[in-house]
């Protein structure tokens, strides 16, 4: 039985305590500090866990440059379809180690900060200006430059936007 609203996540033998999922949504500038450091907006905080414990995000470099964070829901998600890959799967395997080496695992401080990694950093090409994302479930980090080049690149039609949104179901 759940607590207070929160829903469990079964796992194999784990069984994780999840609260109700945090929307991603709007567009925020940041500035990231010296020390990595990077607040995040308030409703987009990380909870606690119903034994107190602080929930952990996951980060991950994307293709296109950026680095896309992923919620306890969607982690565990990632996980079940990682497991899935065969151990003769070497392609696989590869790609998942590449793109593991560079995830970075965290909570937010009392500040609501995170800290991300060097390698995560430089592969967003993030000097100091950051501009966080919504995407429902997600959110992305992008450096100044790095939106800039997303934004000028998705120059799509409403008539397209609209094929695109009815796949989606809206």
């Amino acid at each position: 039985m759940g607590y207070c609203g929160e829903k469990w996540l079964i796992l194999g033998q784990n069984t994780i305590e999840m609260q109700e999922s945090t929307l991603f949504v709007g567009e925020f500038h940041r500035t990231i500090d010296e020390k990595g450091r990077l607040t995040i907006p308030a409703s987009w905080r990380p909870r606690k866990n119903h034994d107190g414990s602080d929930i952990s995000y996951l980060a991950l470099p994307t293709p296109d440059g950026n680095i896309t964070v992923y919620s306890p829901k969607m982690v565990a998600q990632l996980e079940a379809r990682i497991s899935q890959v065969s151990i003769g799967d070497m392609e696989g395997q590869k790609a998942i180690t590449e793109l593991m080496s560079m995830a970075h695992s965290f909570t937010c401080d009392k500040q609501g900060r995170i800290n991300l990694n060097d390698r995560l950093i430089r592969h967003a090409k993030i000097q100091k200006d950051v501009v966080l994302i919504g995407k429902l479930s997600t959110f992305s980090l992008f450096s100044d430059e790095g939106y800039e080049k997303f934004q000028s690149s998705y120059t799509v039609d409403e008539g397209t936007k609209a094929a695109v949104f009815q796949r989606f179901g809206l």
